[in-house]
């Protein structure tokens, strides 16, 4: 049986450096499918309880949803606006909740931030792995990497080679686990 993550950057930037950062990390996974999620794919009405009432749990949450179902593992880099999530990946996390609240279904998790200042959007990483810790028990680990365009090259990914062994390191104890 293949195993299969899911792969996102929690951005709907359309150059999103989190989204880079985290396929990335997953192509340095071995004999794993990687499926890479576009947030923007899956832009729904702005959740609130009356909106679920009146129209029910929409289409994209559901699909959503079916594809982490199907998943082995994810990889998630966090984009951060004003020190936590950016609101389209809340709201997506919101609607999908409405459907169980265990949205990463027990399943290996590792977290991944970066930004172009050097703190490397670490607040919303440390945020994200408290949160996702508390309700499922296979956070792997998290990385977060400071300066992105200093310390990351498209072609050839990390620059600083203890920064790049760190994050092979995290990406190797995922892949023995999913």
């Amino acid at each position: 049986m293949e195993k299969r993550i899911i792969v996102f950057g929690a951005s709907t930037s359309e150059k999103s450096i989190n989204k880079q950062f985290a396929i990335y990390a997953a192509n340095q996974l071995e004999n794993v499918v990687v499926e890479v999620l576009d947030l923007n794919d899956y832009e729904m009405p702005i959740y609130s309880a009356e909106k679920e009432e009146k129209h029910g749990i929409p289409q994209l949450a559901i699909e959503f949803k079916d594809k982490l179902k199907k998943a082995n593992g994810f990889i998630i880099s966090f984009a951060e606006h004003n020190g936590i999530f950016t609101s389209g990946y809340k709201n997506i996390y919101d609607w999908v909740s409405r459907i169980n609240m265990d949205v990463w279904e027990q399943k290996p998790m590792l977290l991944l931030s970066t930004s172009p200042g050097e703190r490397g959007a670490n607040s919303v990483l440390n945020f994200a792995y408290d949160f996702y810790s508390y309700s499922n028990k296979n956070i792997i680990g998290k990385y977060s990497l400071g300066s992105f365009y200093e310390n990351f090259e498209s072609k050839e990914g990390l620059k600083n080679k203890e920064k790049q062994r760190e994050l092979l390191e995290l990406v190797h104890k995922f892949e023995a686990v999913i």
